[in-house]
């Protein structure tokens, strides 16, 4: 693995359009990290996100072999395994955006390539690192029922994936965290509307603790909904993603006393949450430990997204 010495975390992003951009821009205010180039196929679009954070603009992503510690990959899905796996098997640490890869045997060689060179391997699951989920995930702990609404207008990007991969998987992650548990059945249902690949989906999940979620990812409505709702004995979560709001209740028994409701808004500190996951994997360089998502959880996520999508049914 590359040796870090004293120094902050050489860094490039390979792919800079809708979301590499973004990438590029808060890795370029990161205390522990440099960012040494910004890399895409568009030389255009290259140059305009290395203009804005003072970067080397490059198309080629092998160029960076010899001049990086990490790289950032935020490319199309289909070209995720091939950018990343060079990187890893020469030590260098990858953060690749979700879905991980396209299949799961491509994910499994990225993990087997990190952990022989010893790079970091991380996920962008960024709904992980949205300080509303920081905030519930001490109270969540058995939950019975979970409903979720991911909604969002028509786009002009991951429109070579079926929503389930490219909306639905943030909220697969999520849930797989907080229960801590493998389904045991699935029944699920999708729509190509606008495009030949699912546009709207929805997938009931059931668990081997008995728990159930109703999971609905829609690319095509004409409102932006982001919302996850927890239900277990005695408390009610409901968490706003785009909002960064909370609000928890619970039943409160005393003895010889009527039981009461309490409950509200729970404090939320907004932070983006792109930038704490990317300030989560260059620590998680710097201090050799692992990222709060690992290629591992990436899989898990993308192996329960397949088997939706195996499940799904044109209506």
């Amino acid at each position: 693995m590359t040796s870090l010495g004293a120094g902050s975390v050489r860094v490039a992003v390979i792919g800079v359009g809708h979301l590499g951009k973004h990438h590029a821009r808060l890795l370029g205010g990161i205390e522990a990290a440099t960012l040494v180039a910004v890399v895409d196929a568009d030389p255009e679009r290259a140059s305009a996100a290395a203009g804005a954070t003072g970067a080397r603009a490059l198309t080629d992503y092998r160029e960076l072999f010899d001049q990086v510690d990490a790289v950032t990959v935020a490319a199309p899905t289909e070209l995720h395994h091939e950018i990343a796996l060079p990187f890893l098997e020469r030590g260098i640490s990858v953060l690749v955006e979700k879905p991980i890869t396209r299949t799961l045997d491509e994910a499994d060689a990225l993990i087997a390539a990190a952990k022989a060179s010893g790079a970091t391997l991380a996920t962008g699951q960024t709904e992980r690192f949205n300080p509303a989920i920081a905030t519930v995930m001490p109270f969540v702990t058995t939950p019975r029922f979970i409903e979720v609404h991911r909604l969002g207008v028509f786009p002009d990007r991951s429109l070579d994936i079926d929503v389930v991969f490219d909306l639905m998987i943030h909220d697969l992650d999520i849930i797989l965290a907080l229960v801590k548990s493998e389904p045991t059945s699935i029944e699920a249902v999708g729509v190509p509307v606008l495009t030949d690949k699912f546009d709207i989906a929805n997938a009931r999940l059931r668990f081997a603790t008995g728990c159930i979620a109703n999971v609905t990812a829609s690319r095509i409505s004409k409102e932006r909904v982001r919302k996850i709702r927890f239900f277990q004995p005695d408390a009610y979560v409901s968490i706003d993603y785009a909002e960064q709001e909370v609000e928890g209740y619970r039943l409160l028994r005393r003895p010889d006393e009527r039981p009461q409701i309490q409950g509200g808004k729970l404090p939320v500190t907004r932070e983006e949450p792109l930038k704490r996951e990317l300030v989560d994997f260059v620590h998680a360089i710097r201090d050799k430990r692992r990222p709060l998502v690992t290629g591992e959880d990436g899989r898990r996520a993308l192996a329960l997204a397949q088997a939706i999508a195996d499940k799904m049914e044109t209506v």
